[in-house]
């Protein structure tokens, strides 16, 4: 099973991440999202973030897992290449715990691809069959 895969959108880049489980998934999302970025093979895990996040459903949860992480980067000048997620349901709702690693962008050792503006809910969906699939597309 693939990690992640990328689809094309005018002016804007999607992708699917898949895993075993929704936590799995998760993890991939955000592997799909910095590789947007920047080569996360080449990103060191030097610095690490916790955060926590509750939604009220799955594709909640996914926008704003991306949002944070698209927050992180940006507000911490960081790239991120590890990511452990930890998602239970609590009621009616969806408690996500993350832990980031990455270390401070250099762009003098890391690639510059492509700049992430937005994290957009045009067509995200979270598909659980036997595994986990996530689709989500990004603003460029």
């Amino acid at each position: 099973m693939k990690k992640f895969e990328y689809f094309d959108v005018t002016a804007d880049i999607g992708f699917y991440a898949c895993g075993n489980d929704l936590n799995e998934a998760f993890e991939n999302a955000g592997l799909a999202m910095f590789n947007i970025i920047s080569n996360t093979d080449k990103i060191k895990a030097l610095k690490s973030i916790e955060f926590e996040i509750v939604s009220e459903d799955e594709v909640s949860l996914l926008y704003d897992y991306l949002e944070e992480l698209l927050f992180y980067h940006e507000v911490e000048f960081m790239l991120f290449s590890e990511f452990n997620v930890q998602i239970e349901r609590s009621g009616d709702a969806f408690k996500l715990k993350a832990l980031i690693k990455g270390e401070e962008i250099n762009w003098d050792v890391h690639e510059r691809n492509c700049e992430i503006k937005a994290i957009t809910f045009h067509q995200m969906e979270v598909k659980v069959n036997g595994g986990v699939m996530l689709k989500a597309i990004v603003d460029l």
